[in-house]
């Protein structure tokens, strides 16, 4: 974009300084404050409680291109971590008065607790459209109830920020010790049941993992055990795991896999199911040998199509990241097995021996459809096969 400004006829009390000079004004809402990120845009209708707490977006100002954002209000059960980690939100219009039966607050004092910037008065569909030429921006982000902002400063902060690429951002938003994980997806009326009696036994990796995939875990009859992004295969394989779980997360996935990719190896070599989401999905790649690349800007909605190379069926599913896998890298006996429609990306790779699998895209949802809820069942049954074996 050129070096444009947007400005409001009332006073603004937000700005987003894009690193090309271009500056946005619009009206601050949540915290007061400064912070410095990537900018992306989101497709989902729905689900901006659980788009802000997904720790995939560290590192990252969420543009929504829907614009009711705040009517539904936010509740302590919609959360995927225990506080937002997205760095900010920018809007078209202003959060107004929740109506909705679920809701236990508002948007905007949700923000202003969680120490988390909105802005809201913005043109998004320009925004998005600038994203979608230019690529991912590096933005800064501002809240000044006066409406006092250095715009220089701005502008050079967003410039001297060093970027995703090479930044590993999983070991920030990991959680630091094990723990055991037994709750199981929200059904009406009950909402969130816990799982009984044992069952499978999954060791879950965690990149920066959203609670709805631990969910989805439990209620594919899995008994989980969590670990930190920096666990080793020893730590995994002490456990005694039936299989093996890579979850989703944020960052570079080139520098996270410096010691999850050895971690990855060396499960491998004792032959057991393993299934990856996301970062997960990178992790898995890279371990296997094939490289990830940074993509213009990235995949970031609840309507993503993507084609099931094997079968030809075609899913809609929830996405949320900017790197991808190079296919073209793949090793001899790792298939491609998921595209997505959009721009033919990878979005799933398998190997032809083994039980051993991943998926780009997130299929537990949250927000999102309910296509791929099935590749749960899939990781499932393989240790089910192994264990009767």
């Amino acid at each position: 974009m050129s070096a444009t400004s947007q400005q409001p006829a009332s006073r603004p009390t937000a700005c987003l300084a894009l690193a090309d000079g271009t500056i946005f004004y619009g009206h601050g809402f949540g915290a007061t404050g400064e912070t410095v990120a990537e900018l992306v845009f989101n497709t989902a209708m729905t689900g901006y409680q659980e788009i802000m707490t997904d720790p995939s977006y560290a590192g990252q100002v969420v543009t929504f291109t829907f614009p009711h954002i705040g009517n539904v209000g936010v509740n302590t059960e919609d959360d995927e971590t225990a506080d937002p980690v997205a760095a900010g939100l920018v809007v078209k219009w202003d959060p107004t008065e929740p109506s909705n039966w679920r809701s236990t607050g508002d948007l905007v004092d949700w923000l202003k607790v969680k120490g988390r910037i909105g802005m809201g008065g913005v043109d998004t569909r320009r925004l998005t459209r600038a994203i979608r030429q230019q690529g991912a921006p590096h933005v800064a982000l501002a809240h000044d109830p006066e409406g006092k902002f250095d715009i220089g400063a701005l502008v050079a902060k967003a410039r001297a920020w060093r970027g995703l690429v090479g930044l590993d951002l999983a070991k920030d938003v990991s959680c630091t010790q094990s723990y055991r994980w037994d709750e199981m997806r929200w059904a009406w009326p009950e909402g969130y049941k816990r799982r009984e009696g044992p069952g499978l036994r999954v060791v879950a990796i965690d990149y920066g993992a959203k609670r709805n995939i631990l969910r989805c875990l439990a209620s594919s009859g899995c008994e989980v055990t969590v670990l930190p992004a920096t666990a080793t295969a020893e730590d995994v394989l002490a456990l005694n795991p039936e299989g093996v779980f890579l979850s989703n997360g944020p960052g570079d996935p080139a520098a996270t896999g410096e010691y999850a990719v050895p971690m990855i190896r060396g499960v491998l070599e004792r032959d057991l199911p393993l299934f990856g989401i996301c970062l997960g999905h990178q992790m898995l790649a890279l371990a296997l040998g094939a490289r990830t690349v940074k993509m213009n800007h990235g995949h970031h909605g609840a309507n993503h199509p993507v084609k099931d190379v094997e079968t030809g069926k075609v899913e809609i599913t929830s996405m949320n990241h900017g790197f991808t896998v190079d296919s073209q890298t793949l090793p001899k006996g790792v298939i491609e097995t998921h595209v997505s429609l959009f721009d033919g990306s990878n979005c799933g790779i398998r190997m032809t021996d083994r039980p051993v699998f991943s998926v780009q895209y997130h299929p537990e949802a949250s927000p999102g459809p309910q296509d791929s809820y099935y590749l749960f069942d899939r990781f499932a049954e393989a240790m089910r096969a192994r264990r009767s074996a």
